[in-house]
Formats: C-alpha cells, sequence, structure tokens
C-alpha cells in the first residue's frame, strides 16, 4: 500500500484573492470609523466654543481649541466637578476594598470547606442574582434614612462589604482550582485558617482579584441610580449625578462641550485602570472558567 506524504507546499492554504482582502480591509475600516466617531464627537465638542458648538452642521474639527473648557469645570462654582470627582474616587475605591475583601473571604469557605448543605447555600446565594435593584431599593433606603446615613457616600460604600454574590462565584471558581496539597502543606507549617486564607490565597489569587476589582470600580463609577437615591446636596454628588445636574435651569444653555470635557476626564481612570491592570484582568476572566 503506497503512504502517501504531504508537503507543506501542498498543505498550505491558497491564499485569498486581492479584492477579497481589500473588501474586507474596507468593511473593517467603515466599522471602526462608525465604532469611533461618538468618541471623536466627544473631544470636538469637548474643545469647542459655546458659540461654535451650536453651528449645524456641526464642524468636525474646532476652528478654535477652547482648552479653558477644563478649567472651567474646578473653576465654575455651579458645578463643583472637583468635589464631585473626589466624591466617585472614595466611593469607588472603598467600594473595590470591601467587596475584594468580603466577596473573596466568603468565596474561600465556600470552595475549602465541605460541610453538609454547603451547595443549597451556595445556590441560595447565587439565587441572589435574579433579585432586580429594584425589588431592594425601598427597604434598603428606609433602612439607611432609620440610621441617618442619608444624604452621606456610606449608603454606596456600606453594602460592597457585605459581598457580592456575581464576585464570590467568580472568585470561588478560582479558588477551587488551588490544589489541596497545598493547604495541607500549610497546616503542616502551623497556619491556621485565617492565614490559610490571608497569606496563603490571597497572594496566590492575583489574576481573579484584579478582575473583581476592575469589575467593582466600574459598576461603582458609573453607577447613577443609587448616588440619586440617596444624595441629595450637590456637596456629595457623585460624578454621574454632577453631569446629569449641568443640565439644570442654572445654565441658560445647555453646556454640551463642558459636559463633553466631564466625560473625557470621567472615562480617564477606567481607561487607565484597564490598560495597567490588562494582562490580569484577562488572565483572571480565562483562569476562573478552568476547572
Amino acid at each position: 500500500m503506497a503512504i502517501r506524504t504531504s508537503t507543506p507546499s501542498a498543505d498550505r492554504k491558497k491564499p485569498k484573492p486581492k479584492w477579497v482582502q481589500l473588501f474586507g480591509f474596507l468593511i473593517l475600516l467603515i466599522v471602526t470609523i462608525t465604532m469611533l466617531s461618538p468618541v471623536w464627537f466627544m473631544i470636538t465638542t469637548s474643545l469647542k466654543t459655546t458659540k461654535e458648538m451650536l453651528v449645524f452642521p456641526p464642524t468636525i474639527i474646532p476652528k478654535v481649541f477652547a482648552w479653558e473648557n477644563f478649567s472651567e469645570l474646578f473653576t465654575n462654582t455651579d458645578i463643583k466637578f472637583g468635589q464631585q470627582y473626589m466624591n466617585s474616587l472614595i466611593v469607588a475605591i472603598f467600594t473595590v476594598i470591601g467587596t475584594v475583601f468580603s466577596s473573596s473571604f466568603v468565596a474561600f469557605g465556600f470552595a475549602r470547606y465541605r460541610v453538609r448543605s454547603s451547595g443549597l447555600m451556595f445556590m441560595l446565594v447565587l439565587s441572589t442574582l435574579m433579585l432586580p435593584y429594584p425589588a431592594i431599593m425601598i427597604p434598603q433606603f428606609l433602612l439607611f434614612m432609620k440610621i441617618g446615613l442619608h444624604d452621606s457616600l456610606l449608603p454606596l460604600i456600606l453594602p460592597s462589604f457585605f459581598g457580592s454574590a456575581y464576585m464570590i462565584f467568580l472568585l470561588r471558581q478560582f479558588f477551587t482550582t488551588m490544589p489541596e496539597e497545598l493547604y495541607d502543606a500549610g497546616r503542616i507549617d502551623g497556619c491556621s485558617e485565617f492565614r490559610l486564607y490571608w497569606n496563603l490565597t490571597l497572594p496566590l489569587a492575583g489574576a481573579a482579584l484584579s478582575t473583581v476589582a476592575i469589575f467593582s470600580f466600574i459598576w461603582s463609577w458609573n453607577d447613577l441610580l443609587g448616588p440619586v437615591l440617596y444624595l441629595d446636596s450637590q456637596e456629595n454628588f457623585t460624578l454621574p449625578v454632577g453631569m446629569a445636574a449641568m443640565l439644570s435651569s442654572k445654565f441658560r444653555l445647555a453646556p454640551w462641550n463642558l459636559l463633553m470635557a466631564a466625560s473625557i476626564l470621567s472615562v480617564l481612570p477606567i481607561v487607565m485602570l484597564f490598560a495597567v491592570a490588562q494582562k490580569r484582568f484577562v488572565e483572571g476572566i480565562v483562569l476562573t472558567g478552568i476547572k
């Protein structure tokens, strides 16, 4: 029987025709321009004067670059952008801290300890994901009103210290992949259960913890419903509420140029965070699905 051997040249696929490659490139170029057009509109509008902002049809490139729009955000006493920016940073940072530590602590218990009904308890935790926020919004609001925390940043921070069902699930999936021999070695060396969690598990779970931190930061940074519900005074506003308030009647004309400048500054922390932790973020998403 003759054995057919394949050569590299025979196995090599035939190159696509030039017109197919060109057509694919044009499609990708059109999609890219379409996706980036809102970003370009935001950037150009933020650099326009009020007069040029009202021109129709709108100019693609500003005739005069109004860089003072960014400084006006911090100098205009009606906006108080700087204070609102700090409020958002405070809420986001403490939300990340609370979510990471509370969710990882609960996830460690579900992953490492096999007790009766642990599976049922884990399913009960996951079932809270199906509970919409409006269902608990009013009772939670009344609770914080009763304890005198209304119109403060604490109602936006405290719930994160009681864990998140989604983050618990994410971290539990990662913790179950860690070998039991690692914990046996730690117990032989005299580690307590808390030290197994603090000194052994958390340092090895950097990728998963980075993923949880990024998700928590983005969700807290972009949250609008919570601040609208609990915050009344402008000094306590976070960025989403403050930017919405810029369209109020305090201004004779809606300052779309200032609003676009504020949007650019509000997007920067998320872009910088993802750029710095992109590798750990992708690694954490991949590893949490490995059994």
